[in-house]
């Protein structure tokens, strides 16, 4: 019973840090747009699951301080509470330490987290209280304009077709009550009085048509009813409630405004159904559009024998009886059609432990090892049958793999849209404008991936705040927009994904981190160095071209780390920049870190994997023109030149020649090369297993693979290999 406890508690925390995640969200779209109710109402919801959740496991500090913030959201859904960014600030604070107050639940307790909560929830209430005093006039009272119409205007000769009329912009009531409401002890004013703590009434008008002549007048009875325009952002089913002990005596319609239509239109076409069994029914309720109350009446109505006779569908009784319009009835019945086209199609989500997921991807790694011996063997035994039934497990095994690969993909979009608090806070607190605009948010990676470079891209972005963009007023008088933008982007490229961070700064001067670099003697001032050599002189550990030291930036830590923590995920970083107009740090990472497509090639008695999605196309040698110039080798494929290498020179095995030999062309970054091998052995399914520490230097070599003969093969690192091509080293690996 304890550990089924215990893995309830830790699905509650991770729930809670997912939600959290998303007020932060929408905390920050609402400075965007803070007319946006919907915004709001999620955020208040992500507080009302929290404090149901935390009451569940007893954490009263949690649940008292998420009602704090509800109240205050409560204001603001209530139109009290304007949103700005004092009010912002004061939500994100919140959000930050409810984050610290699930973060401490297996901890002993903190006096600083105590302190905290009573200081945000004083925050809060003294702006919940301010509203509430603004709030107490007398001016307000709903009943004010009821108690000041004198008599004389209650007469039956009054022009109804005038008093009945719908306002385009207010909800509008008919309201008949019944003869008994007093007999029932229903007094029929107060219910107008509490509706008018939902909204404004801006029109009331009696409808005295009921009351008979004096001789027939009973004083206990009611024969009075009221036509009523009612402003309020509520909905329809709030506005019935205010009815409900009166409402079975009662004759009550509720007619939306113009606007509510479009609404209604629109929550019809975004609501998210469980199933596609809903009925028009269920679907209108669930909209909003119609009540519980008058969806029943409908359907005692189609259940009468009249109606049960003249087969009269449910969608034109609500329709005749006023309870929705045909426009709304129609987005509707399209939302029920569509539902049940796309339900084939739906699926369910659960929740995995991670754990478990990694120890499925490499089981079926060793699946995929041990396939590739099946198949060795078969192929050895020469038995038909045999191998073809090998043929068909090895496909399996690959979709197999395919498909458990793609459980631990996620979109790369959650990990960047944490950086619009990162952009927002840095930038205020360097005084700058800048925003933050995101680019193939939906981009896949492996979730291994996104969890480890959370922290190099927060560096990135700092850094490109700090050291990049200028102020306002060096922007200004270089013509640039005042707000300066930070570039988040991502792409698949060749089998990798690359990620971009990009600013519209003032660029980094390649010939002073030069300058700085042989200050340090990070090179030497004899060393000639290519511009793009010169940038990537910041990524070395102890250059910063920083003039003051800041709480941000400028000792020259930092950037060193961060290519250290892209090389462990066998990615690279690239920099370009231009004086004046920006920068862009790229950085460039395998979609996974466990199993990939390979080919596989021969070199001597060694096997290497080149990445499939990284291979051209393969070509004889002995086919193709070679030149050799500027100190490198070259070859002259259907008239592009292109650098190649011999991975037997390469690789210090100078023993023996291949009879033929061919060249493998491989792309990297937008560049392309030649590998020089001795055999192609085809497409294989690399099963990668990292390289131990004392091979950390290793150049050219990414990895390591067990083939189905129980040989290792090296992986080979294609953007090392381009490069070395490009600079026409044969340095020995």
């Amino acid at each position: 019973m304890s550990d089924i406890l215990d893995q309830a508690h830790d699905t509650f925390i991770s729930e809670c840090f997912d939600l959290l995640a998303e007020m932060e969200t929408n905390l920050q779209q609402l400075q965007v747009e803070p007319e946006n109710p919907e915004l709001v109402h999620a955020v208040f919801r992500v507080a009302h699951t929290i404090k149901g959740s935390a009451g569940l496991f007893g954490q009263d500090e949690i649940v008292s301080f998420t009602h704090g913030v509800e109240n205050a959201l409560d204001r603001v859904r209530d139109g009290l509470l304007t949103i700005n960014g004092r009010m912002i600030d004061l939500l994100l604070e919140c959000r930050d330490h409810l984050e610290r107050l699930i973060e401490g639940i297996n901890q002993p307790p903190d006096r600083a987290l105590v302190d905290d909560s009573r200081r945000l929830l004083d925050q809060l209430k003294q702006l919940c209280s301010n509203v509430d005093k603004a709030q107490q006039s007398p001016a307000d009272d709903p009943t004010a304009a009821i108690s000041a119409k004198p008599p004389a205007e209650y007469t039956a000769d009054v022009d109804r077709e005038q008093d009945l009329r719908v306002s385009n912009c207010n909800w509008h009531i008919s309201l008949h009550f019944g003869v008994d409401v007093f007999r029932n002890g229903m007094e029929p004013l107060s219910f107008i009085r509490y509706l008018g703590q939902l909204g404004r009434i801006t029109s009331i008008q009696p409808v005295v048509d009921r009351i008979p002549c004096l001789e027939q007048l009973d004083p206990e009875s009611c024969f009075i009813g009221f036509e009523i325009d009612f402003d309020s952002d509520t909905d329809k089913q709030t506005i019935m409630d205010v009815f409900e002990f009166v409402a079975d005596d009662s004759r009550i319609s509720i007619l939306p405004p113009h606007s509510k239509l479009a609404d209604y239109a629109e929550l019809i076409t975004q609501l998210k159904l469980e199933n596609a069994n809903y009925r028009i029914g269920e679907l209108l309720t669930k909209s909003g559009a119609l009540t519980e109350r008058e969806l029943n009446q409908a359907l005692a109505q189609q259940q009468s024998k009249v109606a049960s006779e003249a087969h009269l569908p449910l969608g034109q009784i609500l329709v005749e009886q006023g309870s929705i319009d045909r426009s709304t009835l129609g987005v509707a019945l399209a939302k029920q059609k569509r539902e049940k086209e796309r339900h084939h199609h739906e699926s369910k989500s659960i929740r995995v432990d991670a754990e478990r997921l990694d120890q499925l991807i490499n089981l079926v790694g060793e699946l995929v090892i041990a396939g590739a011996g099946t198949q060795l063997k078969a192929e050895q035994l020469g038995d038909e049958g045999l191998q073809e039934s090998v043929s068909v497990v090895s496909r399996l095994v690959e979709e197999i793999r395919d498909r458990s690969l793609r459980l631990r993909m996620v979109h790369i979009g959650e990990t960047f849209n944490r950086f619009n608090r990162v952009v927002r806070d840095v930038s205020r607190e360097l005084g700058k404008t800048i925003r933050l605009e995101i680019q193939g948010g939906d981009t896949e990676l492996d979730k291994s991936v996104v969890e480890k470079i959370g922290d190099p891209l927060t560096h990135l972005v700092r850094n490109a705040i700090d050291h990049g963009i200028e102020s306002s007023e060096e922007r200004t008088r270089a013509g640039k927009p005042a707000q300066g933008t930070v570039t988040l982007k991502s792409y698949h490229d060749s089998g990798n994904i690359v990620i971009e961070v990009a600013d519209d700064g003032g660029g980094i001067d390649a010939d002073k981190v030069y300058r700085k670099a042989v200050e340090r003697g990070l090179v030497s001032e004899a060393q000639p160095l290519s511009e793009a050599e010169k940038l990537r002189l910041i990524l070395e550990a102890g250059l910063s071209t920083k003039d003051a030291v800041s709480d941000l930036s400028g000792r020259g830590v930092g950037m060193d780390v961060v290519k250290k923590n892209v090389e462990a995920l066998r990615g690279t970083i690239e920099v370009e920049s231009q004086l004046g107009q920006g920068s862009t740090l790229r950085i460039r990472l395998p979609l996974t870190l466990s199993i990939i497509d390979g080919f596989l090639v021969g070199v001597g008695d060694s096997s290497y994997v080149i990445q499939l999605d990284s291979v051209v196309e393969c070509i004889e040698f002995a086919k193709l023109e070679t030149v050799r110039q500027h100190g490198g080798h070259y070859i002259n494929l259907r008239g592009e030149v292109l650098p190649y290498l011999n991975l037997r020179a390469l690789f210090g095995d100078q023993d023996g020649h291949a009879e033929r030999e061919n060249i493998v062309v491989v792309r990297s970054g937008g560049q392309k090369a030649g590998l020089i091998v001795d055999q192609l052995l085809g497409e294989y399914q690399t099963v990668i297993k990292p390289l131990s520490q004392i091979f950390a230097r290793l150049s050219g070599i990414s990895g390591s693979t067990i083939l189905g003969s129980g040989d290792v093969a090296m992986i080979l690192d294609i953007e090392a290999l381009v490069k070395e091509a490009e600079r026409g080293g044969h340095a020995s690996a």
